[in-house]
């Protein structure tokens, strides 16, 4: 199985490297603003010609795509900024490509051939708050043999902090080759990441025939179909005071803004501080990460279906009230990792209809409830009496879900050997079973697990 996979790594430059890395960061920066202001400038003089009465056809002419603006820039690079040649053309390139990425999602939104919300027209790029980062297509692209340098074109020979053995044992086999590097700094330090064409061995989960249902939530990261709860650790709630400290700290320093709002230098103090603060920050980011990679991994590797939902992330962000709690959970990178996960594992995903009750729906006899508030914690059922905890019997109707997909459609859209195809949205919804007149409602349904009590 062939896939385009990233291999991300910590380097440990030396100053001299890293007062490099922050120029191409900047050169960068600096080819977007002056592209940007071209191609502004290049759409204000048209419109004025428009009112002149000046026909389309010999209309100024705006350089939209990448290869027009790398020729404007290769025309102009001498005179705008003789120092260019202290860079990695590579620099100025990817700034141009950001320019040209951004005037096309734009452009797809404006048209209404882009999903997800509105894409405004691109801004300039500011130097304070702008991360630097800076992509590498062509040139010198290596992993040192020592398994602890990375070499980069006009920046050298960088040490890494970790080993990079992993991608180094797939380019010795010839199963990896390496497409770009992307440069970028994240919390004070500098990162790598490669993307490459890696060649991934077939797998099959361990527990191939099993179908595992995921009710993702606040209080526990995920409840599972099996009755395993993976609690939530709230890495952002636990660092809140450290946070709230250092943000004082940044306060009562002198920073870059005047009180009337004006600019001024900031002192060495509030950089400091502002360092401090986006360690921390950065240190919650890892810890997420590091623990919805592990449980994507668990997941996907031993189940042969998962079945999650389709949440609507972005309008749980939309409360005050839990919109802290649910970016600190992360639901919305669980989806994402699963979605490619599973297929490199052999598994398939299902995703269920964003309007599938599963919460309201009893797993016991299949009853729907026209409400359920947030506050009931407990389902109890009033057709066959069930007594569930409400994120367990989620779980299991989610996971029910699966044969009935598998009964209506076959196999879903992300099946053993898809690479990265999305998951397939089975808009299957329960409806409200009610049975004849003498008869009574079954207290267990195909080994269901059904609990009595307070779960």
């Amino acid at each position: 199985m062939r896939v385009h996979q990233a291999y991300r790594y910590a380097l440990d430059p030396t100053p001299a490297q890293a007062v490099a890395l922050f120029s191409h960061g900047g050169a960068a920066r600096f080819v977007f603003n002056w592209a940007l202001a071209r191609i502004k400038a290049a759409l204000s003089q048209r419109e004025a010609e428009k009112t002149y009465g000046v026909p389309a056809k010999l209309l100024t002419e705006v350089p939209w795509s990448l290869y027009a603006l790398r020729r404007l820039w290769n025309a102009a690079k001498n005179g705008v900024a003789p120092w260019w040649a202290e860079n990695s053309k590579e620099a100025y390139n990817s700034g141009l490509d950001g320019v040209a990425r951004a005037l096309k999602n734009w452009s797809a939104s404006r048209n209404g051939t882009r999903a997800g919300k509105k894409v405004g027209f691109p801004r300039f790029k500011s130097k304070h708050r702008t991360i630097p980062a800076c992509r590498f297509t062509t040139g010198t692209l290596r992993v040192e043999a020592d398994r602890h340098h990375v070499t980069l074109p006009r920046l050298g020979t960088i040490r890494t902090c970790e080993s990079t053995r992993k991608l180094a044992r797939h380019l010795e086999r010839g199963t990896g080759r390496i497409l770009s590097a992307t440069v970028r700094l994240e919390g004070g330090r500098w990162f790598v990441a490669f993307t490459c064409q890696i060649d991934r061995p077939e797998r099959v989960p361990s527990r191939r025939g099993a179908v595992v249902g995921v009710d993702l939530g606040v209080k526990d990261l995920a409840v599972l179909s099996t009755g395993e709860v993976v609690p939530n650790p709230k890495h952002h709630r636990t660092a809140l005071r450290r946070l709230r400290r250092l943000n004082r700290q940044l306060a009562r320093r002198v920073g870059p803004r005047t009180p009337d709002g004006g600019r001024r230098e900031a002192s060495a103090r509030w950089l400091k501080a502002k360092a401090a603060l986006g360690k921390a920050h950065a240190r919650v980011a890892n810890q997420r990460r590091d623990g919805l990679h592990k449980l994507t991994t668990c997941l996907a590797g031993t189940y042969g279906t998962v079945v999650v939902e389709d949440l609507n992330v972005s309008g749980m962000l939309a409360n005050r009230r839990l919109a802290r709690a649910v970016a600190d959970a992360g639901m919305g990178e669980v989806r994402r990792q699963l979605t490619y996960k599973t297929g490199w594992s052999g598994g398939r995903l299902i995703v269920a209809d964003r309007w599938y009750p599963s919460s309201k729906t009893c797993s016991g006899c299949g009853a729907v409830k026209a409400k359920l508030p947030l506050s009931e914690r407990t389902y109890n059922c009033a057709a066959c009496g069930l007594v569930l905890g409400r994120d367990l019997n989620a779980a299991l109707n989610l996971a029910a879900l699966a044969a009935d997909v598998a009964q209506s459609c076959g196999e879903t859209l992300n099946a053993r050997g898809g690479a990265v195809s999305p998951g397939v949205r089975a808009r299957l919804a329960p409806v409200k079973r009610e049975l004849p007149k003498g008869r009574t409602l079954p207290r267990q349904r195909g080994g269901s697990l059904i609990l009595t009590g307070k779960h």
